[in-house]
């Protein structure tokens, strides 16, 4: 070490960010552990296990200083209850001892190289950590670099992103060399630096990419309340718009629909509705539902449950090809939904009132049994009068004068 290495330092604190005390410790730190494997060469006998050495290196001059540490093992008790009493070292004294040129000019500068080297890593990963911490929910755009089966690596510029097989729509196809927009979902601190997990088929990326194609829900004027989608194939946002006199379907299709064209083809082609949100259960469903045409929304907030009555020709199309879009009216709102057409709510109607009445044994009660009173239940059911005393007249009969 020398003051040309030390004003090396200070350029490296300017240039890339990386503190002058940072590197300087952790060369301290190599510098004594290079010099007990140093030591240990020389004495092959000695025993090491209870010897440490301690380095200092001066910030101006960058003279290295090196001292020779006498170890003792002791027995720190647990700090929590039940647990297990730790080994630590613990240093009786110290000694300074000669460094020598030999250290100094080949192990040393090996060491300092590798420090040097190791801690500028060390600063570029932090930096892309800190980069990119935080930016959960936020798109980006990487090339296409490596493609396995269970994932695909994107390059973003300072660092590979992953897109899992799970988070990759089925109907993509991925090309080496080709630009993608993805959706960060986790970004993690990694040995070799951060991992950032994209996805492309997350909902979170159709409302970032209509944030940046849309200048009024990048402001805030309007507002992506809810989204359902079934990746490659089909979606429905519901929006609302914050300010009267802005049209919060218009302005997310644009004109003659170029603000969504630019989102359906950057999600290669999947069908987009854009529906309006409403604070109305039974509204809300009916706009979800769309581009059929609804008559009637019975709400059942008991169970959870709307039914929609449509027109006879419009069953089919409220249901969509497989009950799609119906799934993602379901998904959208929240409500389980039971399409019916009118002409089943109109036979369902008059099945009902055809049906017979209950009988009156259908509606008695199991447990109350009729009770038969016969005058000779009654009377067994009563005291018997009490006898005439002797020379009473009888009952009727009047007494004599």
């Amino acid at each position: 070490m020398n003051a040309e290495m030390i004003a090396a330092l200070r350029e490296l604190e300017r240039e890339k960010g990386i503190a002058f005390e940072t590197i300087l410790q952790g060369l301290a730190e190599a510098m004594a552990s290079a010099y007990k494997t140093w030591w240990k060469q020389e004495n092959p006998n000695a025993d090491d296990d209870f010897v440490g050495f301690r380095a200092e290196i001066d910030p101006e001059s960058g003279d290295l200083r090196m001292w020779k540490q006498d170890l003792e093992e002791i027995e720190v008790p647990p700090t929590e209850e039940g647990a297990e009493p730790t080994l630590e070292m613990k240093v009786l004294g110290e000694e300074e001892v000669e460094v020598t040129d030999e250290f100094k000019g080949r192990i040393g500068a090996q060491t300092a190289k590798q420090v040097i080297f190791q801690k500028l890593r060390d600063a570029e990963r932090e930096m892309t950590y800190e980069e990119f911490a935080g930016r959960e929910g936020d798109v980006v755009t990487g090339i296409v670099q490596q493609q396995e089966r269970r994932y695909t690596l994107l390059d973003l510029g300072k660092v590979e992103a992953l897109l899992p097989q799970a988070e990759q729509v089925p109907t993509e196809p991925y090309r080496h060399g080709e630009r993608l927009k993805a959706y960060i979902t986790e970004v993690r601190k990694g040995t070799k630096g951060p991992q950032i997990v994209v996805s492309r088929s997350h909902p979170g990326l159709l409302k970032a990419l209509f944030a940046m194609e849309v200048p009024e829900v990048e402001e805030g004027i309007v507002e992506i309340k809810a989204v359902a989608r079934e990746p490659g194939h089909r979606s429905k946002i519901g929006v609302l718009s914050n300010e009267p006199g802005v049209d919060p379907v218009g302005a997310c299709v644009g004109p003659k629909g170029s603000r969504v064209r630019m989102v359906v083809n950057e999600l290669r082609g999947e069908k987009i509705d854009v529906v309006p949100w409403s604070d109305n259960a039974a509204e809300f469903v009916a706009n979800a539902l769309q581009p059929a045409k609804v008559k009637e929304v019975r709400i059942d907030e008991g169970t959870g449950t709307a039914m929609v009555i449509v027109p006879d020709y419009q069953l089919s199309l409220a249901i969509g090809k497989e009950g799609q879009n119906a799934r993602l009216a379901a998904r959208l709102t929240g409500w389980r939904i039971d399409i019916k057409s009118e002409t089943q709510v109109a036979d369902e109607a008059r099945a009902a009132a055809a049906a017979p009445p209950p009988t009156p044994v259908e509606e008695a009660s199991v447990d109350e049994a009729p009770v038969d009173e016969s005058p000779a239940d009654a009377a067994s059911a009563e005291e018997p009068p009490d006898a005439p005393e002797p020379g009473a007249p009888a009952e009727g009969a009047s007494a004599p004068e």
